[in-house]
């Protein structure tokens, strides 16, 4: 079992190189695995599709769950070739694999300027003292919909 989860490892290490070297975006790679089988991987490809969220753990989900056919990774291992950002790791949490295995650290990551410990410390300020000010607005018209949301009777709870 050890011996499967450094080959999957090597996999995404393989991938974060592979999609640096081609230029797709940063040194992030991501492999995505169920019963042994990988249904999913992923390198950043922020560069190459001009896409902020395109990052190596985004891509793999994507993949996967397009492969599943389903947009949960009950029973799914992740393994990527770092700690997951802020972004991803609300995306893992959401896709709810079983497990998920890193390499470097977010500390590792900052050494080399992907450093996100600026959104932390967003979160945790009051809406108006963010760098990027949120105003919420139609608020009343919105709820109208949430509304509607609880009575429908058909929908897809995730």
């Amino acid at each position: 079992m050890e011996q499967n989860r450094e080959f999957f490892m090597k996999m995404a290490i393989e991938l974060s190189r592979d999609g640096m070297d081609q230029g797709k975006g940063g040194p992030f790679g991501c492999v995505i695995v169920k019963n042994g089988k990988v249904i999913g991987k992923g390198s950043n490809s922020v560069s190459l599709t001009n896409d902020p969220t395109a990052h190596a753990e985004m891509v793999a989900i994507r993949d996967a769950c397009k492969n599943l056919g389903h947009f949960q990774l009950e029973d799914c291992e992740l393994y990527t070739s770092c700690e997951p950002c802020p972004m991803c790791l609300g995306a893992i949490y959401w896709a709810r694999p079983s497990k998920v295995f890193y390499a470097n650290s977010k500390k590792d990551a900052a050494e080399i300027g992907f450093d996100d410990d600026f959104i932390y410390q967003e979160i945790e300020l009051p809406l108006e003292k963010r760098k990027i000010p949120f105003e919420q607005i139609s608020q009343n018209e919105a709820k109208k919909v949430f509304k509607d949301w609880l009575k429908k009777e058909n929908k897809n709870l995730y």
